[in-house]
């Protein structure tokens, strides 16, 4: 990993998403007449600066977030000088409760349009790649779609009375209309109009984990490599496509199979790389394996479809929502244990990894990141915890109901402790990281 690249491409992602976040709030407490007494881009302690009027606009030496200090407010800085006085006119604290719900939410507001506006523009600029498919062609085992019925071949025409043109409505439509709690999905098998109707717990479990279809055209393909292992001996590399074992057409869910049954045996595997179509012939081990582990990649017919300026925009916020969906199915999986938190949490180190390599694909791939990064921040901070937007939205919302103020004495505790426990949060994170690296 080439260390002046991938500091640079990590400070201007974080650096960027930071700005556009606390610009938010800035913008809603000038809006509201609130004086902002600073606007650093990083924890303290601060770097340089310059102070513009009431406003100390600066750059702080830890580069892993930043703040916007408002009047009367109690935040990061833990600033206590202003309990023991009189509600100025200008302070966070005499403005109404909702101005100052609009304030502490603007952050997460501009994080979530910035990426509907990164997504609306790669959505004009490159149009959208579709598969113009609708027929199944993979059901995988014990999956909610199995257990509802679905066979190889079935056809899909719409999901809950929408009709669907590509498989990519398909997956849309199930995985949006499934909160509503059921999914009716009109099919056709052969000649023979059907409908299959999903109730509770098949559409929680599609909620908590996947659906269980894929469409035909999905190719085994090699995700990684063992090292000393057969196939990395017969040059196979991560990114290989496997065409054929023994001269016959392999498909995602043949492969593995016709691999063990060949164990101790010299099969000929055949494997696309890139355009270039490569053979090489393999004895998988007595256990019937050769070293890799496959995933699906889709090699049927795409289409593109391009949209006008206009159009492009329901398409971004579509695809703004479903990145947060995903979002939100990831943590629901870590809280339920399903998926391992040490390996789902990203912290600095892999963020910059994952900004360079998108960068080295290209500008788009580059936005793409920073739209989803973008999404995940702004999911971060809504959560009700001590130091984040939702932290502060939480007292509000209790001021609001209760008609009672919190004591700033016990707000600034609260803020300590929630503090205390997002440092070690983010020490753990940055240890994550390093072993992994």
């Amino acid at each position: 990993m080439d260390f002046l690249p991938t500091t640079f491409y990590f400070l201007l992602t974080i650096g960027v998403l930071v700005l556009v976040h606390e610009l938010g709030h800035f913008l809603a407490a000038k809006l509201f007449g609130m004086r902002v007494d600073r606007f650093s881009i990083g924890f303290p302690p601060r770097a340089f600066g310059k102070k513009i009027g009431d406003t100390d606009y600066c750059v702080s030496w830890i580069p892993l977030g930043g703040y916007v200090k408002i009047a009367g407010m109690v935040d990061e800085s833990f600033d206590t000088d202003f309990i023991n006085e009189d509600p100025k006119p200008w302070e966070f604290r005499s403005k109404p409760i909702w101005q100052r719900l609009i304030v502490i939410c603007a952050g997460v507001a501009m994080n979530i349009f910035l990426a509907v506006v990164i997504f609306w523009g790669i959505i004009y600029y490159q149009g959208k790649t579709v598969r113009p498919v609708t027929e199944v062609g993979y059901v995988e085992a014990e999956s909610p779609a199995a257990k509802a019925g679905f066979q190889l071949g079935d056809i899909i025409s719409s999901v809950n009375g929408r009709a669907v043109a590509h498989w990519e409505d398909v997956e849309n439509f199930v995985y949006t209309d499934a909160l509503a709690g059921s999914l009716t999905l009109n099919i056709r098998r052969g000649n023979e109009p059907m409908t299959i109707t999903m109730t509770q717990p098949l559409v929680s479990a599609i909620l908590e984990d996947r659906f269980g279809l894929s469409p035909p055209g999905m190719a085994p393909y090699i995700a990684s490599v063992e090292p000393g292992k057969p196939a990395e001996k017969a040059g196979l590399k991560p990114g290989d496509v496997i065409v054929s074992v023994n001269g016959e057409t392999v498909s995602y869910q043949s492969l593995q199979e016709r691999v063990k049954q060949s164990s101790a045996k010299e099969v000929t595997i055949r494997w696309k790389r890139n355009e270039t179509i490569q053979e090489a012939r393999i004895t998988p081990t007595a256990d019937g394996k050769i070293g890799v582990s496959f995933s699906r990649v889709y090699t049927g017919p795409v289409e593109q479809i391009h949209y006008s300026l206009l159009a492009s925009l329901p398409e971004g916020i579509s695809d703004a929502w479903n990145m947060s969906w995903m979002n939100l199915k990831s943590i629901y999986q870590i809280l339920v244990g399903r998926v391992s938190f040490s390996k789902s949490v990203a912290g600095p180190i892999m963020i910059a990894k994952m900004a360079t390599r998108s960068a080295e694909v290209g500008i788009i791939s580059f936005l793409g990141f920073m739209a989803l990064l973008s999404m995940n921040l702004a999911i971060l901070n809504l959560f009700p915890f001590p130091a984040l937007d939702g932290g502060h939205a939480v007292f509000l919302v209790y001021e609001g109901i209760f008609r009672r103020e919190i004591p700033a004495k016990v707000k600034i505790a609260i803020q300590q402790v929630g503090f205390v426990l997002l440092l070690v949060f983010m020490a753990f994170v940055l240890y994550n990281d390093i072993i992994r690296f």
